[in-house]
């Protein structure tokens, strides 16, 4: 029996919140196609382990297999027994961070005045994440911190982003080697999947590291003209942008997954046919 991984993107990718409509069995129908057998289903989002919970609920999504979360810094195994977070990859991204906690990295970076440590939910062993008041300098922060994290030899990745509905920046500070990309390649080798077995869906420009990747990808319909712009520099084999039309839905959300997948995999194509 061919196993297959198929690892989204939650928001505006699987869920439908962003402008564009969806359509209107779509969701059904990827229920469906994740519930076979031969289907291994995992979420990657920036999303913490809690408001994944409440996604899957709010919008009625299948239970994963595995999630990805909190931007790459962690990942769970689902299963009878609950979410269970997986020890062996806080070890592999752990030397970034010279074996560093998240208290101990707090404390070296603590100094800057203009940050404001996130509630602790947003927290986790290798997520730092701080609030920055919009006024601020961001630029002149992140440098200054990217020079004291280099002189302490600690490898981070720094993410700047904006909660433009709360007016607020938001800092996340984690180990160079917790991105998406690296998670899924490292999900995929643990559970015996190769590249042509897995595709990832994603919409927005923090897909980008996967999209423009050598793992099959999607790009849903309803992503930016930005991002599909600079998807344009992917390898044509290892992207496929959604249109719609795919069994008269509009590639948007769920349906462009589905599109991709059933680009991707001819056996999905006949799963879903079959449903139609």
């Amino acid at each position: 029996m061919k196993r297959i991984l198929l690892c989204t993107d939650l928001d505006r990718t699987l869920i439908p919140n962003g402008a564009q409509p969806e359509s209107p069995e779509a969701r059904q129908r990827f229920r469906k196609l994740a519930g076979r057998e031969e289907v291994t289903l995992a979420y990657v989002s920036g999303r913490h382990l809690a408001l994944i919970k409440r996604a899957i609920t709010e919008f009625d999504l299948p239970q994963p297999d595995f999630a990805i979360a909190d931007v790459g810094s962690t990942i769970y195994q689902v299963d009878s027994s609950g979410w269970q977070q997986w020890g062996a990859w806080d070890a592999q991204i752990a030397p970034d961070w010279r074996g560093l906690s998240h208290d101990e990295l707090y404390r070296l970076l603590g100094s800057f005045p203009a940050l404001k440590l996130q509630e602790k939910e947003k927290q986790n062993r290798h997520k730092l994440s701080f609030y920055v008041r919009l006024e601020t300098d961001a630029q002149e922060v992140l440098a200054a911190m990217d020079l004291q994290l280099k002189r302490a030899n600690i490898k981070a990745n720094l993410i700047w982003s904006i909660d433009e509905s709360a007016g607020i920046g938001l800092l996340d500070i984690l180990p160079a080697s917790a991105n998406k990309l690296h998670a899924i390649h490292f999900l995929a080798q643990r559970n015996d999947f190769n590249q042509h077995d897995t595709v990832f869906a994603g919409d927005s420009g923090n897909d980008l590291d996967v999209l423009l990747s050598d793992i099959p990808s999607v790009l849903v319909a309803n992503a930016d003209a930005e991002v599909k712009k600079q998807a344009q520099n992917a390898h044509k084999d290892f992207l496929y942008i959604a249109t719609g039309g795919y069994l008269g839905m509009n590639g948007n959300y769920s349906a462009g997954i589905l599109e991709g997948v059933a680009h991707y995999w001819p056996e999905a194509d006949a799963w879903l046919r079959e449903q139609n």
